[in-house]
């Protein structure tokens, strides 16, 4: 076999190869003496087939099959000799004119091929021993907690019919029913009865609510509202939309009272049983609201200390699915906007590959339990549909490694900030919570 390295150029590599003739044909041999003790044929004995009656009825078949494999022992013989890791999947050019085609599986010509492929460069990783990580912790205030089960109180209050002329305001529920058009014309999901809407809570159409405000029971009123243009149903994104809507019925929110009777209707012995859950729960939410500030930190150092060109296809991917995403909601696609979204693609690949390297040296993996475990809280988040959860899974590897991905990142990140320098800080909740853009300006 002869290799030639053709092209070296950053991280573009191409080879060309020679397989000796010889090479296929007694690979061909091999597997057709194996296949001699396992075929079938009627007037033959097992085993007693003549080698020549079986290379005339499988030669060629078997010779593709041999082909095949060469190429990718050979590739991947190639690959490790010369340690390089594979950003992409190599491009193989093969002859494509007929008779050189047929030679080659009769063993009559070498195979000759190209393979071209795009790789990983070199990481030096940095020493994560100098790095100096801030955490942000907050506290958690009976203030918080007090708000906190006010806005479930909120949440849960109960309703009252107003008096009959009286005009709906902002916060009050409005049973109605409507017929939505686009031109004049009514489409699928669009017509609906008794049902209620909230002024002010924004799960509506946007405009839909506030439309609705002095409207009174038995009104009739024609809303004009355009749907958003990230909205779920393509055919009715960004369209505008007319909804003839009638109010049946005005109803203004009762205040709840917080105390133990209010924490029983949620399944909790007392108010201060409430108070407990949700300062626990206040509590978590804090320490992953720091997890994912220190995370974003330490992701910056890595940025910051591992500069090097990061494989072209691999950024074009990313991009194109970050670009494809930011499409749906964004009216035009300027071309600085490209440009600051192709950093960003840059960056995510260059932190992939870094985190990957450290996970590699350090010998850091995911195990099936930590998989499980990540399918099982899947399948917990979607009441009633566990099994159909489960059963996605078990039966999607592409699913299961986007699963994987996050579980082997914080591992990776978990164990870096067992070396750096972490040191805590203490913090409002409000400076916990600011976006660090917001931050900085």
């Amino acid at each position: 076999m002869q290799v030639n390295e053709t092209v070296s150029d950053g991280l573009k590599r191409e080879f060309q190869i020679s397989v000796p003739a010889a090479d296929i044909e007694a690979k061909v041999d091999a597997r057709l003496e194996d296949l001699k003790g396992k075929v079938k044929l009627n007037g033959f004995r097992p085993g007693k087939v003549p080698a020549g009656h079986l290379k005339r009825l499988y030669g060629r078949s078997v010779a593709a099959e041999t082909v095949d494999e060469l190429i990718r022992e050979t590739n991947t013989q190639i690959f490790t000799e010369r340690s390089l890791k594979l950003a992409t999947e190599p491009k193989i050019t093969m002859p494509t004119e007929e008779k050189e085609v047929e030679d080659i599986l009769a063993g009559k010509a070498d195979l000759k091929y190209t393979v071209a492929v795009e790789v990983v460069p070199a990481i030096e990783l940095a020493d994560f021993k100098s790095f100096e990580v801030e955490k942000p912790v907050a506290d958690v205030s009976d203030a918080d907690v007090e708000e906190s089960i006010k806005r479930v109180a909120d949440a849960n209050r109960a309703f009252t019919e107003k008096a009959e002329g009286a005009k709906a305001e902002s916060g009050d529920r409005v049973v109605v029913g409507f017929k939505g058009t686009i031109d004049g014309v009514a489409f699928e999901g669009g017509t609906g009865e008794d049902i209620p809407v909230q002024i002010g809570s924004n799960t509506f159409i946007p405009g839909f609510e506030e439309q609705l405000i002095g409207i009174g029971a038995g009104e009739t009123r024609t809303l004009k509202v355009t749907f958003p243009t990230n909205y779920a149903s393509d055919t009715l994104a960004g369209k505008a939309a007319e909804f003839e809507t009638t109010a049946s019925k005005i109803e203004s929110p009762v205040d709840t009272a917080i105390d133990d009777e209010f924490a029983k209707s949620l399944g909790l012995e007392s108010l201060d049983k409430l108070k407990e859950a949700a300062r626990e729960r206040l509590v978590a939410e804090f320490a992953g609201a720091t997890r994912q500030r220190v995370k974003r930190h330490l992701l910056d150092r890595l940025d910051e200390t591992h500069k090097f060109d990061a494989p072209p296809s691999l950024v074009d991917e990313e991009f194109k699915l970050m670009w494809n995403s930011i499409q749906q909601e964004m009216a035009s696609t300027e071309e600085a906007a490209q440009d600051e979204y192709r950093k960003i693609a840059d960056r995510r690949v260059r932190l992939g590959l870094v985190l990957s390297e450290i996970g590699e040296k350090n010998k850091i993996s995911v195990t099936d339990d930590e998989i499980s475990r990540a399918v099982i809280e899947r399948a917990r988040s979607m009441p009633g549909r566990e099994k159909e959860v489960w059963d996605f899974y078990r039966s999607n590897p592409q699913a299961l490694a986007q699963l994987r991905a996050p579980i082997y990142e914080d591992k990776v990140v978990d164990f870096i900030l067992e070396l750096a320098k972490v040191t805590e800080k203490k913090v409002s909740k409000e400076d916990l919570y600011k976006d660090e853009d917001e931050k900085a300006a």
